[in-house]
């Protein structure tokens, strides 16, 4: 099979491209395992963070890819759950451990055997993966291979950080950063909390119009301040300066969810400018989303392909994964890049 692996930890640059397309063999099935024929794989900023070793893949060398769609090709001797042929998704989380407290729970995402795919095991940038059964699954018939890719990550951690939120029906929204996540959420915040304004902080005018045009009253630039103060706000970025920006926008008693995997330490020093009165005092609340369950994932595509919530994407072959990555770090971003691979 093709497959584009990473061999080691690199910063991403035009001139350094960090993944080589190579020929692997298909991967063998454990008995729990299903053999996946890829058909597309989204393209997450994450990625950039395992390239560049914020969150370090476990092993060299590694295929990456998260969003993964594929179908079905062979099963495992202790699987039933799917037929062959039957079209299915893969997330974030390969795996947990299913027996500690927060399994138990409902909060396998905070597990301490947590997986990660195309982190922890190989992922979707190739031709066929594997998976464990009980952590793909079934795709909505609404949506193309391309168009369910986004939808297993940007949108499921997008749906958990709005549940995180916990904003009610005519709340201020804001949303910092607005790629491939922030599109969908803006897609869904319309549809179930329609009488809640959506602001909307971006770097670029492109991105500023692009959502306006999906229904934010207001974009600008994170520096900027908005006609009205939000009572939640969803970061998206890989930067510090956004949290801290977006913090002086934020109503009294307001919370501020951070949907990312990592931050870029090399914008720590505008952690220097967070003013307690003006940024937290009147019991402003931060809190983290820290990646996402199994149920996160089968309610949002559930909910999605009800609405529907179809994402704007780019599509881009399995070997041009590196321009990819590459115009995600650039900022060249509209709605979520995909690459089709069968």
């Amino acid at each position: 099979m093709k497959a584009m692996i990473l061999k080691k930890v690199v910063e991403l640059s035009k001139n350094k491209l960090p993944l080589e397309l190579i020929d692997l063999p298909i991967p063998n099935l454990q008995e729990k395992d299903i053999l996946i024929k890829v058909s597309a794989c989204g393209v997450c900023h994450t990625e950039l963070d395992e390239i560049e070793g914020r969150t370090p893949p476990a092993k060299f060398p590694i295929i990456l890819g998260h969003q993964v769609v594929g179908r079905v090709e062979k099963n495992g001797s202790k699987t039933g759950k799917f037929k062959i042929g039957e079209r299915v998704g893969i997330a974030w989380i390969h795996s947990a451990c299913g027996a500690c407290k927060y399994c138990r729970a409902g909060k396998e995402n905070l597990c301490n055997d947590f997986k990660a795919t195309g982190r922890d095991v190989d992922g979707g940038y190739a031709e066929y993966t594997t998976a464990l059964e009980n952590f793909a699954c079934k795709i909505p018939d609404a949506f193309s291979d391309a168009e369910a890719a986004p939808l297993l990550c940007a949108g499921a951690v997008g749906y958990r950080s709005l549940n995180v939120a916990g904003i009610k029906d005519g709340e201020n929204i804001g949303l910092t950063g607005f790629g491939a996540s922030g599109h969908l959420v803006l897609k869904l915040i319309r549809y179930q909390y329609p009488d809640s304004k959506v602001h909307v902080f971006s770097r670029t005018k492109a991105e500023q119009q692009f959502a306006k045009d999906l229904g934010a009253v207001w974009a600008g630039n994170t520096e900027e301040y908005t006609p009205e103060r939000l009572h939640a706000i969803i970061d998206t970025t890989p930067a510090w300066q956004p949290v801290v920006e977006a913090l002086k926008n934020l109503e009294r008693g307001g919370r501020l969810v951070i949907n990312a995997i990592r931050k870029e330490d090399a914008d720590k020093e505008a952690l220097r400018a967070l003013n307690y009165q003006r940024d937290l005092w009147m019991e402003k609340e931060i809190k983290s989303v820290a990646n996402i369950t199994r149920k996160d994932v089968e309610e949002f595509l559930r909910l999605a392909a009800a609405i529907p919530i179809m994402p704007e994407i780019q599509e881009y072959r399995l070997e041009d994964a590196n321009k990819a990555l590459t115009e995600l770090k650039e900022r060249k971003i509209r709605g979520a890049k995909v690459l089709c691979i069968a």
